[in-house]
């Protein structure tokens, strides 16, 4: 891992929200993208050299969906950039982490990504994010 990729936020309303943090940061969310594997709506802003993800869930039964009624808005995870994905899931395999993918699987943004499961990480989920080379 070598840098944080981005930050996560579950958000009940993906526009109103995306006007909070444009506010916010001073610059309009420069992607807009559905995953519908995750049943998710995304939402990225840059910050300097930094990202923030906001997720609105498409459906009940998404994830993001249950975090919200778990626990409402608020930040959802943290990304790190890895150069090997399936080699980080290795390692961390190896190392006593949770791993939820075992496999990397497309995600928002042009990645490949994994999860490693809150229980294993102090109570944070933590994405793994490897770039898609085209």
């Amino acid at each position: 891992m070598h840098k944080v990729e981005h930050i996560g936020i579950a958000v009940r309303n993906l526009e109103a929200s995306n006007l909070l943090f444009e506010k916010l940061l001073g610059s309009p969310s420069y992607k807009i993208e559905e995953v519908a594997t995750e049943g998710v709506r995304t939402s990225f802003f840059a910050s300097g050299p930094n990202k923030i993800e906001l997720l609105e869930a498409t459906h009940e039964n998404s994830p993001i969906q249950k975090f919200l009624d778990k626990k409402g808005e608020g930040v959802h995870h943290i990304a790190f950039a890895v150069d090997d994905i399936r080699a980080e899931i290795k390692r961390l395999k190896a190392e006593g982490f949770t791993v939820l993918n075992e496999a990397p699987k497309k995600g928002a943004d042009n990645k490949l990504v994994a999860f490693l499961h809150p229980k294993s990480t102090n109570g944070v989920l933590v994405e793994l994010c490897q770039e898609i080379k085209e």
